[in-house]
């Protein structure tokens, strides 16, 4: 399967724009660059910069050519450009295997994959190209993924108000006001949980994907339960930012997929999702089971699991079934939950 780029790292000067800024170049845009910046937005590809210079001069140029807003992270200097991609990647809580690089100069290509081999990268004659590639084509476009810079770009802003936060870390989630609603999937649901079921490995339990049909035919299923999860605080919506997928027989309820976007990572929300479908199984008398894949980058989540009660009751070399306890554990205090279904 190719792998999905969540996010594109540009090179400014002969790349984006005809030119070097800091030596007074007028320096126009090249106008497939443009198109393809606008056309990878909105399938919900992230843009960033990793570019040499003076971080104030090239701001203002992409201010003047009206281009920022398209930026989720820019980064100028004179450091290693390796570096400002491992700190955006750091900053926007994506796996590097996720990112690719373009540049006009062969040397910082070749500094960037030998110092981040998961990193693709790309000349700049390649760029007009880039949306018809398929490690540039989502299976999906969704309403999440027209406004996802957006959503990092608010995700900015709660960041800042955390480092000014004059407290500790529980104190300053508890001033977010978090709500997560946790409900069945409708219809209009399915597009996006699909989406977050090939773009979300790293906070993923079994690593498994669905597509809309898949989706559809388990919401309809009287022996499976599809749930999906939206968060707000008080700076504004995250989105459907989780999914559960659940199987049910005579005694037991069995997570067989759970998941959580990499952006609320630190908001506790896998932890908030998972003690919901605990108490949804034991309100239906069964009794809650989770299944987990090990994958080089989802230990997390087993770990998650652990913390909200889960224990090995069969770990195969492939697969780990848990089992839970029986009362829930509550890990997130901070998120207030409402759900379709009263424990």
């Amino acid at each position: 399967m190719t792998r999905l780029v969540k996010c594109l790292v540009w090179d400014l000067d002969d790349t984006l724009w005809r030119g070097v800024v800091l030596e007074g170049d007028r320096a126009a845009p090249f106008p497939e660059a443009v198109r393809t910046l606008r056309e990878l937005d909105q399938r919900g590809i992230l843009h960033a910069v990793a570019s040499r210079g003076d971080e104030a001069t090239a701001v203002a140029h992409l201010d003047r050519l009206g281009l920022r807003d398209l930026f989720t992270v820019v980064q100028v200097g004179w450091g290693a450009k390796s570096a400002a991609v491992r700190r955006t990647a750091d900053l926007l809580n994506l796996g590097l295997d996720s990112f690719a690089f373009v540049d006009n100069d062969p040397v910082e290509r070749a500094e960037v994959v030998a110092a981040l081999p998961d990193v693709r990268a790309y000349t700049a004659e390649e760029v007009g190209s880039l949306p018809d590639r398929a490690e540039f084509r989502p299976v999906t476009r969704t309403a999440e993924s027209a406004r996802r810079r957006q959503l990092y770009q608010v995700e900015a802003g709660r960041r800042a108000a955390e480092q000014e936060h004059d407290g500790t870390a529980p104190e300053f989630l508890a001033s977010l006001d978090l709500t997560m609603v946790v409900r069945r999937a409708t219809a209009g649901d399915l597009a996006r949980a699909h989406e977050l079921t090939v773009r979300t490995h790293q906070l993923n339990t079994t690593g498994l994907t669905f597509d809309e049909d898949d989706l559809r035919g388990l919401s309809a299923s009287p022996d499976h339960e599809v749930l999906v999860a939206e968060l707000t605080d008080r700076f504004g919506p995250y989105g459907v930012i989780g999914l559960a997928v659940t199987e049910r027989d005579a005694t037991s309820s069995t997570i067989k997929l759970l998941l959580t976007s990499c952006r609320v990572a630190s908001r506790g929300a896998g932890a908030a999702l998972i003690e919901q479908v605990v108490r949804r199984a034991l309100a239906a008398g069964l009794r809650p089971m989770a299944e987990f894949v090990p994958t080089p980058v989802n230990r997390i989540m087993l770990v998650t699991l652990r913390f909200s009660g889960f224990e090995a009751e069969r770990d195969d070399e492939d697969r780990v079934l848990l089992a839970h306890r029986g009362e829930p554990v509550s890990r997130s205090p901070h998120i207030r939950v409402l759900t379709d279904v009263v424990p």
